[in-house]
């Protein structure tokens, strides 16, 4: 039987639930992905980038995972314990395993792994061991005594709510992709465990406690309320959303709202992930406010702060607060082009905007997220993971000259963690559905199954080095739907073939084909995209720039900075294929040539992203 839950002091509820039906709320999609299950990759580069991930997760000795649990709750361990953020005398020791959990979890779900699966229910049943003799329904690999601390010094532990989110988003993760029970019913006892402690505390002291405004605190509160919001999807218990809503902080939410740009001097992954907390709470209450501060951190992230290729964070001399010059964060709006020196561009940052580039999307179906996921995808996730040994960056340096710096198989930071949820979810944005009509926003071979009217939409292409792709109908019966496939920024003249027949379209770019008819079984789609090269300059510098070509993120190849000349269209005009197969390109440019290749395929080689035009 599940543990019944501490009961709030009833301000906390009456505040949160006053003039609030929460009932049948959730539901504002305009759009909503597939379930994993039903999406399938195809052996493709792809493909192979999700393998490298497995074989990580599968190399993990999970006694060696559960170590610090066990001593944390005085049970006997002779694992040899992990290190790098892992070690036992580190303050974020168990944050890795909640992303283990969540990655293993979603891989157990499509593919029925044994082993996976193994080793799944494993730990569960471990860590549940560990939370029945602390009795409280607390489960960490830290002691307790960290929380006692946040509260009274407000500072001096290293983010046990960061810690503490991971865990129980592993463990909701673990419930609901596999159903198991006792991941369930240890998270019950987590939640009831903070709700307990907060139920002690003042407002005021809440709000201290988790206030983050002088940016990389040692109090990082992770995405608390995201996780209880999706808990409260669940459990529907009036006690959870209560709980999550005191993790939604004024101070943050109202500016936003308001469309007042306040990121500067914010430590980049403490605060974005409150923002996709926003949009749980906005799912659920329909309170305008989140939906309003969501779609705004967006268009501010996206113009003001992100680089070509869509990551953000780094150090920002031009920002307010004294930890920004050397930490992951935001500056000034559009000032950029001072800030390529130091390692930018944290992964967790990355995977974190892609979630809530994402959820926008489910919102709207609006093209500019689906285009801007799309340019993440490939150029700002892809390129985190080298496709030799599966190992993830910290940072994806996109200055003149800099390294890929992979971190170890020990290091277990926090990037490291994001990195093999990330890519245990490779399979998702691809396909949106609705009643009436199938989004197509990624080019991916795969294969998705619309259970609702028994159909397959197979897709083949080598996307997106070449730019033609290939989708096949399967169904019994004759089905009406409107297929719709994205139409990406970057592509100015698109051709359309059905069953080998050329369409006369118009077809514009950051826009969908809308296509709209009686499809029948073998029933063929071909979509031929022009590339060519285009430049993304810095917002605030035109001279410092990235060169795409087509959807591609280019990197030269280059271990001195990378200074050219002339005017922007003599540049373009001086590349020429070298391999076009594999989009790499020559570039000729006052007497020196430069190699051109695709940023997801750069390894271990010296490289520049950003060029800076230098005409003295």
């Amino acid at each position: 039987m599940k543990k019944k839950l501490f009961i709030v002091v009833m301000f906390l509820i009456h505040s949160s639930l006053h003039g609030q039906d929460i009932k049948n709320q959730v539901g504002v999609e305009k759009a909503v992905p597939f379930q994993s299950t039903n999406v399938t990759l195809k052996p493709s580069w792809i493909k192979h980038r999700e393998d490298l991930n497995i074989t990580f997760l599968k190399s993990l000795d999970p006694d060696r995972l559960l170590h610090n649990f066990r001593i944390t709750a005085g049970l006997p361990s002779e694992a040899k314990p992990l290190e790098g953020w892992e070690a036992p005398d580190i303050g974020l020791r168990g944050h890795f395993v909640g992303h283990y959990l969540s990655a293993v979890s979603h891989l157990v779900e499509r593919y029925k792994d044994p082993q996976l699966n193994t080793r799944l229910e494993y730990l569960i049943d471990e860590l549940y061991k560990c939370q029945q003799v602390n009795n409280n329904g607390y489960l960490s690999a830290f002691p307790d005594k960290d929380f006692d601390i946040l509260e009274s010094k407000f500072t001096g532990v290293w983010a046990p709510y960061y810690t503490y989110h991971k865990i129980m988003q592993g463990l909701l993760d673990t419930y609901i992709h596999t159903n198991n029970p006792k991941a369930y019913e240890i998270l019950l006892g987590m939640a009831a465990y903070i709700e307990n402690r907060m139920s002690k505390l003042s407002r005021e002291s809440i709000e201290r406690m988790l206030y983050t405004v002088d940016a990389n605190p040692q109090n990082e509160a992770g995405a608390m309320n995201e996780v209880l919001y999706k808990l409260y999807k669940v459990s529907n218990d009036p006690k959870h959303l209560a709980l999550a809503k005191l993790f939604d902080p004024d101070w943050f939410a109202i500016p936003l709202s308001q469309n007042e740009d306040i990121l500067s001097g914010l430590h980049s992954n403490t605060h974005l992930v409150l923002v996709n907390g926003f949009t749980q709470r906005y799912a659920i209450t329909q309170e305008m406010k989140y939906h309003n501060a969501a779609i705004n951190f967006w268009n501010m992230l996206v113009h003001n702060h992100a680089y070509a290729n869509g990551s953000s964070s780094g150090p920002r001399p031009n920002a307010v607060t004294k930890t920004s010059v050397t930490a992951e964060h935001w500056g000034v709006p559009g000032q950029l082009s001072n800030t390529l020196s130091k390692e930018i561009a944290e992964s967790c940052v990355s995977h974190n905007t892609q979630k809530l580039t994402a959820c926008l999307f489910t919102w709207t179906a609006n093209p500019q997220y689906a285009d801007s996921y799309m340019n993440m995808f490939y150029n700002a996730v892809l390129p985190t993971q080298s496709d030799h040994t599966g190992s993830f960056v910290y940072h994806l340096p996109l200055g003149s000259p800099r390294n890929k710096k992979y971190l170890k198989d020990n290091d277990f930071a926090c990037c490291s963690g994001s990195g093999v949820e990330a890519y245990s979810q490779l399979n998702q944005g691809i396909y949106y559905h609705n009643d009436t009509t199938l989004w197509v926003n990624l080019y991916i071979p795969s294969e998705v199954y619309w259970k609702e009217k028994n159909i397959k939409l197979m897709q083949n292409s080598k996307f997106p080095k070449d730019s033609i792709i290939d989708l096949t109908i399967s169904t019994k019966r004759k089905s009406n739907f409107s297929l719709k496939l994205l139409v990406p920024s970057w592509a100015k003249n698109t051709t359309l073939y059905i069953n080998d027949e050329k369409q006369h379209i118009n077809a514009h770019s950051m826009s969908y084909l809308d296509l709209n008819r009686k499809w029948n079984d073998k029933d063929k789609v071909k979509l031929v995209f022009q590339y060519d090269f285009h430049l993304k300059p810095m917002p605030d510098n035109s001279k410092v720039f990235a060169i795409y070509y087509g959807p591609i993120l280019l990197a030269f190849e280059s271990k001195t900075e990378v200074i050219l000349k002339g005017d922007m269209e003599d540049i373009l005009k001086n590349i020429s294929p070298l391999n076009s197969e594999n989009a790499i390109f020559l570039l000729k440019n006052n007497g020196k040539e430069y190699l051109l290749r695709p940023l997801y395929d750069i390894d271990t080689e010296a490289y520049s992203v950003y060029a800076t035009v230098r005409n003295y």
